[in-house]
């Protein structure tokens, strides 16, 4: 298994690419959407790669708010089980905030289910702050 060092973080441009990375969605990818992902200007996909074994991914998705401007939302993290705890969801996460930053984004955030310690200790690392003070209200539309 390579160290963090030798692993490759690219961005995502092809439905093949995110399908050799299904394994670590929550569900089967569906090529309709991943292309209306792929495709969506402020939507980013970047895949982590040990040679040519997909390890880990994180995507965001750019809003825009008259009075506030651009921000990133982290929307998802994962990585590999075996590849946990040795920097990649750091490397990736910290990916995203260049790509933000190099977008003129004014910020990122990210929601955390709660009791889920392990991203928020990688959110932490990556550079990221718990200010504490969200309550999410969903609606459920399926």
């Amino acid at each position: 298994m390579a160290s963090i060092d030798s692993l490759a973080i690219r961005r995502a441009t092809t439905v093949a690419e995110v399908t050799a990375a299904e394994h670590l969605f929550d569900g089967p990818v569906r090529t309709q959407w991943t292309e209306r992902f792929l495709t969506a200007d402020g939507h980013h996909l970047f895949l982590a790669y040990d040679g040519e074994s997909v390890v880990g991914f994180v995507s965001g998705v750019e809003t825009i708010h008259p009075d506030k401007g651009t921000e990133m939302l982290l929307y998802e993290l994962a990585v590999a089980e075996p590849y946990r705890r040795r920097g990649i969801g750091r490397a990736l996460v910290r990916r995203l905030d260049a790509l933000a930053r190099e977008r003129g984004c004014y910020g990122m955030w990210v929601l955390i289910d709660t009791g889920n310690d392990v991203a928020l200790a990688t959110y932490r690392s990556a550079g990221g702050k718990d200010d504490g003070s969200c309550t999410v209200v969903t609606w459920d539309f399926t």
